[in-house]
């Protein structure tokens, strides 16, 4: 009996241990799930990168409660990538700033570069900023680059996001929804709303209360795509930890509500950007209906797309405030209050975001006593202005970083989705190390890159994402060797010589100026609509003799590459930049010769600059991403039928050239890319150079207005024609 005693009890304690032991491994695995379903968006990233390989990488999530910034540890150990980060997007960040080291991936907009080792190499490296958000994506690229993306492309380009550590994106899409069952709540029918909402590619002007119906009207199939992709775009973007900022009501409202609503004030604003352009309408801060559209847009917002903590509001993009002389800041307050107050009471807790582009735009009016006023009734901790403009404006200090308010410091770099090559590393460095420095900087909390256009200059964006982790400690030319290892696979003292020829060229210029030369914008002479007064142009930035110099360098060291290697793109780009400054020194001289009425030098200038163009358009079958039938395809492609995808067509090709208006616009999204060259930019100059010389052989005047509108004529027929 004791022994069969003994046995039971010792059956029982082992059972009791067994049962102990299950449920510190059940534990352990729970811990194990837990950890793995946190960081389960980053892995998805990282495995549409690298494939099977994941499997090698060893994440976690830490939070770190002392810190409101983000920080990674990344080590290699057993042949496992071992990175513990603050949040998703950091991990994905760590990860990629890993592979780059090694030099095994590049990922670009003009193709990603991967070669992995078979085993690790052996790595350690811990990572933090000073900034909590690294923001990304100007109001406008909703317009110039992205009103044709699918998912697919859309996917690409939050894991480069997420990749490049940004955790503020901007995120426009999907908002028509909103307003049409917003507007469609207080009345107003299908038909108003159609003569109301102007065509896609236009929109975010639409959104900022600078036009009304251009290009549209919008198809209803645009809604419906649309609303399904912000949804699944919000969605990654959240489980990734970024902070998508979304929209809010700003004080915008059709014509057809103003008309129904004639008790409201409502002002009838000047027509914006030189003219030409219908009528915006905004409704004034104190009366009642200005909260309730707002809470109710908001309302409408959150059940269709979730909660969100970031809404941008702009009321006075490129507009002055309709306020008054004698009661300016009061009313001014007035508008800044009534946009937070909407905010804060529909969506408790979250953060009024504002482009802070209309302080340097408009510094006549927004004095500091002005800027003062409109954000003086907000909470610093409840606003947060987008000073990204530091290429061109100093704002933040003209400003006094701001009266305590939160904001972000940061560079546009591209305008209109123009693509000369140019941007300024040095610049960027010394600016932020500048900034850090600075005791003035008052509570800046973010920091990064607002383009307007996107797929090109792609080296900006990469040193632009690396420096706020790097605090601007790194050495330039140490980056740079690491770059060109990851990008080619493998450089060398030439690539690197050719390349320290380009920062000294093209890229030591912050900001593309002559693109507005004259007044009239335009990447090159060749692409702004064609006049005598050229000859009056002192010169395109930048330092021609290095670029070719760096030029003839890559030309021979690219030989060396196979064809897919991203250093083949790079040669075309400096090779049709290089082309295009050359373009514009020979249009001048041409339009001299006949002028002069040497009409044999004008001639032989005239075949050289179409050899050279045609020479240019034909090289750039390299780069795909610059093509302006994959452009056009991808707007007819956007449409379930014939007469939509006209419509798309049509927005697609006049917003690059004609854009819209009698300003001066046209050409401000001018593109540098195959098919422009020979289809649209040439036609115009040859018209325009055989008409100077009919003039001067027949001994008459050139009636140079006359045959600017003929141009124009043209283009209206080109942008037209399928």
């Amino acid at each position: 009996m004791k022994s069969e005693n003994f046995k039971i009890k010792k059956s029982s304690s082992l059972k009791l241990a067994v049962v102990a032991c299950m449920l510190l491994f059940c534990g352990s695995v729970k811990g194990i799930c837990q950890n793995e379903e946190k960081t389960k968006s980053a892995f998805g990233v990282i495995e549409r990168l690298v494939g099977s390989r994941v499997n090698e990488f060893q994440l976690s999530i830490e939070e770190d409660k002392k810190s409101k910034s983000d920080w990674f540890e990344i080590k290699t150990d057993n042949n496992l990538v071992k990175i513990k980060a603050s949040t998703n997007t950091a991990i994905c960040y760590a990860a990629y700033n890993f592979l780059k080291d090694i030099g095994a991936v590049l990922i670009s907009w003009e193709g990603t570069r991967i070669e992995l080792p078979k085993t690790w190499p052996k790595y350690s490296k811990n990572g933090d900023t000073p900034f909590q958000y690294r923001e990304y994506l100007n109001a406008c690229t909703f317009g110039y680059t992205t009103p044709w993306w699918d998912w697919k492309r859309w996917e690409q380009e939050i894991d480069w996001m997420a990749f490049h550590g940004i955790n503020l994106p901007t995120a426009m899409e999907g908002q028509e929804a909103v307003w049409q069952e917003l507007w469609k709540e207080y009345g107003l029918t299908n038909a108003q709303l159609e003569s109301h909402f102007a065509g896609p590619a236009y929109l975010p002007w639409q959104r900022m209360g600078n036009i009304n119906s251009l290009e549209g009207p919008l198809p209803q199939e645009w809604f419906f795509k649309k609303e399904a992709l912000q949804k699944k775009i919000l969605e990654r973007m959240r489980a990734l930890d970024m902070h998508p900022v979304v929209p809010a009501f700003s004080g915008y409202v059709p014509k057809a509500f103003a008309e129904k609503h004639p008790e409201a004030k409502i002002t009838e604003l000047k027509s914006w950007s030189g003219g030409g352009f219908a009528s915006t309408f905004l409704l004034d801060s104190k009366d009642p209906l200005f909260k309730q559209i707002g809470k109710r847009f908001i309302e409408i917002y959150t059940k269709m797309y979730g909660k969100s903590n970031f809404y941008l509001a702009d009321s006075f993009n490129e507009i002055e405030p309709p306020v008054s002389e004698h009661n300016k800041y009061e009313e001014l307050s007035n508008y800044g209050s009534a946009v937070y107050e909407t905010i804060n009471e529909s969506a408790p807790g979250a953060v009024w975001v504002m482009q802070g582009w209309l302080f340097g735009d408009n510094k006549e009016f927004w004095t500091k006593e002005a800027t003062k006023a409109f954000l003086s009734k907000v909470p610093n901790e409840k606003v947060m202005v987008q000073d990204y403009a530091n290429d061109r404006y100093k704002v933040w200090e003209n400003q006094e970083a701001f009266y305590g308010k939160q904001w972000t410091y940061g560079y546009v770099h591209n305008y209109g989705g123009s693509n000369p090559v140019y941007g300024d590393l040095n610049f960027y460095k010394d600016e932020l190390a500048s900034l850090l420095k600075n005791s003035n900087r008052g509570n800046i909390v973010g920091y990064g890159a607002m383009p307007e256009g996107l797929n090109n200059n792609s080296i900006v964006y990469e040193y632009i994402y690396d420096l706020p982790w790097t605090k601007a400690e790194q050495p330039l030319n140490d980056w740079m060797a690491k770059y060109l290892n990851a990008r080619y696979g493998q450089t060398s003292e030439s690539v690197f010589h050719a390349w320290e020829l380009l920062l000294k060229s093209v890229y030591n210029v912050k900001y593309w100026e002559t693109r507005w030369w004259n007044d009239w914008a335009g990447a090159y002479l060749l692409f702004k609509r064609p006049t005598i007064k050229i000859t009056e142009f002192k010169g395109n930035p930048g330092d021609k003799i290095k670029l070719k110099e760096a030029l003839d360098i890559l030309k021979k060291e690219a030989k060396k590459y196979n064809k897919k290697n991203l250093i083949q793109y790079d040669l075309i780009d400096v090779s049709r930049h290089y082309n295009s400054l050359s373009i514009d020194e020979e249009l001048i001289e041409c339009v001299k010769a006949y002028q002069e009425k040497n009409i044999a030098k004008g001639d032989q200038l005239f075949k050289q600059i179409e050899k050279q163009v045609l020479e240019t358009d034909k090289m750039m079958s390299g780069q795909p991403l610059n093509n302006l039938d994959q452009w056009v395809k991808s707007a007819s492609d956007y449409g379930s039928s014939a007469e939509v995808s006209s419509l798309y067509v049509k927005n697609a090709k006049t917003l690059i050239t004609l854009w819209g208006g009698e300003g001066h616009l046209n050409d401000y999204a001018s593109r540098s890319w195959k098919g422009m060259y020979k289809e649209f930019y040439w036609p115009r100059w040859k018209m325009f150079l055989q008409a100077l010389k009919k003039a001067s052989v027949g001994n008459t005047s050139f009636d140079e207005s006359k045959e600017r509108e003929s141009i124009k004529n043209w283009e209206i027929n080109w942008t037209k024609n399928k």
